[in-house]
């Protein structure tokens, strides 16, 4: 059993709770407009790192010390497209003490990709946009798969932390943000929610891979669009 991963990330901050190891898969079936790592796309492409989940777990223990008010994250592309490896390395994890966190979009639901939250702590859950109209041009793909993913997530208890990306004209609208967060407010494991200003520090990797920049022009969102956002969700009690 070996597992496709992009790099790796021992000292990151802004993935999850504490100092936290961090471990970018390979693979994704999603094609976001604003995705700032198209180099984890493909799941067949070569990669640095093919380990199997003992050795994986071997190199985050040589960083044990430093995260041990933190753990490890495993992000992407979309780590649930190798769900039999990951439930094998959070397994490890968990029985060496080690807090589990997955940053997932939720579009994957098969049964396979359920086991893994059996080992999971935190799940960062990805949603690209509330709107049904808008997720199919925004990311290639329909909202439904999230959904059940939360809901899921929701009847098993675990704890949430929703990520969404602030895109200037496509995503920071008033009426689809106060949207998503009355429809949040429902759940009972959403701890908080993360507001990701849009940003374009990716668009050399485009470059690199000869893939056209579907957001040229884009400009980075405005702190006056972050902080109306970040109020539109406090007005119904999340932490940000």
């Amino acid at each position: 059993m070996v597992g496709k991963i992009h790099s790796l990330e021992s000292f990151g901050t802004v993935d999850g709770p504490g100092i936290r190891f961090v471990v970018f898969m390979q693979g994704c079936p999603l094609r976001c407009l604003y995705c700032h790592n198209p180099d984890t796309w493909e799941i067949h492409r070569e990669t640095p790192y093919q380990l199997e989940p003992e050795a994986l777990l071997a190199e985050v223990l040589r960083y044990k010390n430093f995260i041990v008010k933190g753990g490890v994250t495993v992000t992407g592309g979309e780590p649930l497209l190798q769900p039999v490896f990951l439930k094998a390395f959070f397994r490890l994890c968990q029985e060496n003490g080690i807090h589990t966190a997955l940053d997932t979009s939720g579009y994957i639901c098969s049964e396979k990709a359920f086991e893994v939250l059996d080992y999971v702590n935190l799940v960062l859950l990805d949603i690209k946009t509330f709107d049904s109209t808008l997720h199919p041009r925004l990311t290639g793909v329909g909202r439904e798969n999230t959904l059940i993913f939360l809901n899921k997530l929701e009847n098993r208890q675990i704890p949430v932390w929703i990520r969404h990306v602030l895109v200037p004209g496509l995503t920071d609208e008033d009426q689809s943000l106060e949207a998503l967060a009355q429809f949040l407010s429902a759940y009972k494991m959403v701890q908080k929610v993360e507001l990701l200003p849009y940003h374009t520090l990716g668009v050399h990797k485009y470059e690199a891979l000869g893939i056209p920049y579907p957001l040229k022009g884009t400009e980075p969102l405005s702190k006056e669009r972050l902080e109306n956002a970040q109020n539109i969700f406090r007005k119904w009690g999340f932490k940000i």
